[in-house]
């Protein structure tokens, strides 16, 4: 099989131009893709045979299959509610608390609903239950908070029951960067537990010197610091050591794990992850582990339709207002929900953004649809999927439309293991502001930080997907992506891919893309800098319209892994 590859049009780079890189600084060589093995300067060509089969997913593959130069994939199967080994509860748990019949909310969206929303989401209390919204259109004025586990908030349908969320930042200053409805809490972090040697990419052991204080079953996070010497194994010197960049020099959770085990009769003690890790953590960083208290597990949203559209110049008063926001959260879903226009003065369905979730595992977003931003400006609006910090999340059968970046990872370090899976990007537009007259392409992408080990399965791009070096732009972001995979995946035709990942990447059977861009040579890449220390060049497989097995990458390690 030969190895397709593709440059981007003139024509697409000139009409994308504003979306890519001003500035970048000078070409570097990449350490080998952050696996602990050096790769070749430039990767040969993966070859699947007169049969199409990716090289990397032998029939027989089981994780830590690599090939020569050290290229893998990771294991995608842990993503989702409990680790994917089950789909989100379809019974709602009791009690059922009735909103209307028991705490007196209008189901008709004439008077505010809020108090009443929140007392019963507060009477759910430790013990959980259901509150539930009969069919209706409630309005809420103020802010909503579920903050305690086992507890969902369930409708009849996203079309028979409506939340009218009518708060903005004009009216709510500490809106701006928070949420309508926010569903679990902030974190608590423990003292640092200090590794003893370094711990490679797909260990799911890790060395202490003392692990006393740790048992099977706790929650805990594998961090480390931003040196000078992780800065400049990225080649990220004048990016993330400038104070703009704001995690220079700080401890970052880059993995959300629990403990399976703990020996102290060895030394240095081991303790076992239930999860490998997804990136080298090394000594010389201060790799260490902090107990994690404050998780909110249990909980989801399900069968509701969602609005928080404003008057137009309120939703301009603020930045990333999203609808829904998952906080700290373990084991939680968002089923069945499609956001809708609920406002005669507009079509916009969104105030700023959408579903955010942020410092929280094995979460499942499904049959989820969003769409039709007001604010698309810079500071970060307009996403309608967003993951800060997450692992092993699910956005499977969700689809985003209108929005600036539809599907996106941002800001904070230690998004990995996510995948979305069949989900379906388009219409994504960005503008500067409110007046202005100026748009370009808004791309689905990795914006910031370093997304690393995720998967992009069986999915359909129509305006486009990015994994690049951002340079300068959004606070210094560098290079946001390394090791992710976007398999079997569409652009109908419309939509760009760009691949330049820092060390290894991979695109196995794209279909459909006006333009798939991984070269380092690229037009692209030279004018903008996408490509700038990101060799060896991401890998391409059977570019084209040839099938690819197995159809979903995601669904069949989480079927070997599971014995199905």
């Amino acid at each position: 099989m030969s190895l397709g590859r593709f440059h981007a049009p003139c024509a697409a780079l000139c009409l994308a131009w504003l979306t890519a890189l001003a500035c970048a600084p000078a070409p570097v060589t990449a350490p080998g893709g952050g696996t602990g093995a050096q790769a070749p300067e430039s990767a040969p060509p993966l070859d699947a045979g007169a049969t199409f089969r990716s090289a990397l997913y032998p029939e027989h593959w089981s994780p830590g299959f690599a090939l020569d130069g050290g290229r893998f994939l990771h294991d995608f199967s842990f993503a989702g509610y409990h680790a994917g080994e089950v789909d989100p509860p379809e019974a709602l748990p009791a009690p059922v608390l009735d909103v209307v019949s028991g705490y007196g909310a209008d189901p008709d969206g004439g008077a505010d609903a809020t108090a009443a929303l929140q007392a019963a989401l507060d009477a759910a209390g430790a013990d959980g239950g259901t509150v539930y919204l009969p069919p209706g259109q409630y309005r809420v004025d103020g802010l909503l908070h579920l903050r305690h586990p086992h507890v969902v908030l369930a409708g009849a349908g996203p079309t028979q029951t409506r939340l009218v969320l009518a708060a903005a930042p004009s009216t709510h200053p500490g809106l701006s960067f928070g949420a309508n409805l926010t569903v679990g809490g902030e974190l608590s972090l423990g003292a640092d537990v200090p590794l003893a040697s370094d711990a490679a990419a797909l260990a799911h052991t890790v060395e202490l010197s003392d692990a006393t204080a740790l048992s099977p079953g706790d929650e805990v996070a594998v961090g480390w610091t931003l040196t000078d010497a992780f800065v400049a194994e990225h080649g990220m010197e004048g990016r993330w050591d400038t104070q703009a960049f704001t995690f220079h020099r700080t401890w970052q959770p880059f993995a959300w794990r629990t403990v399976v085990s703990v020996d102290t009769g060895t030394q240095p003690h081991r303790v076992q992850l239930d999860v490998p890790l997804r990136y080298p953590a090394k000594v010389r960083d201060g790799a260490s582990l902090r107990a994690v208290s404050g998780r909110t597990v249990e909980v989801g949203i399900q069968s509701l339709g969602l609005s928080n559209a404003v008057e137009e110049g309120a939703a301009w008063s603020g930045d990333q207002v999203h609808a829904v926001q998952f906080l700290g959260v373990r084991d939680g879903w968002m089923r069945d929900v499609a956001s809708f226009p609920a406002r005669p003065d507009t079509a916009a369905h969104l105030q700023s953004s959408g579903v955010l979730v942020r410092a929280s595992r094995r979460v499942t977003l499904e049959r989820v649809r969003l769409g039709e931003v007001q604010n698309r400006g810079s500071g970060g609006n307009g996403y309608l999927f967003e993951l800060r910090q997450a692992n092993e999340v699910l956005t499977r059968g969700c689809a985003g439309s209108g929005g600036r970046h539809n599907f996106i990872q941002n800001w904070e370090f230690g998004t990995s293991g996510c995948v979305w899976l069949d989900v379906l990007s388009e219409n994504g537009l960005a503008r500067d502001s409110r007046t202005s007259l100026l748009t370009q392409p808004g791309l689905s992408e990795t914006h910031r930080a370093l997304a690393h080990a995720n998967l992009f399965d069986r999915s359909t791009f129509r305006d486009g997907l990015a994994l690049v070096n951002r340079g300068g732009w959004s606070s210094q972001a560098g290079h946001t992506a390394t090791q992710n995979v976007v398999w079997n995946c569409a652009g109908d035709g419309q939509g760009v891919l760009r691949a330049y990942q820092f060390g290894h990447g991979f695109v196995v059977a794209p279909r459909g893309f006006a333009s798939v861009s991984t070269a380092l040579e690229d037009l692209g890449a030279a004018l903008f800098g996408w490509g700038v220390g990101t060799a060896p060049e991401d890998g391409v497989e059977a570019a084209g319209e040839r099938a690819v097995e197995p159809s979903s990458l995601y669904l069949d390690q989480r079927a070997r892994r599971l014995g199905r």
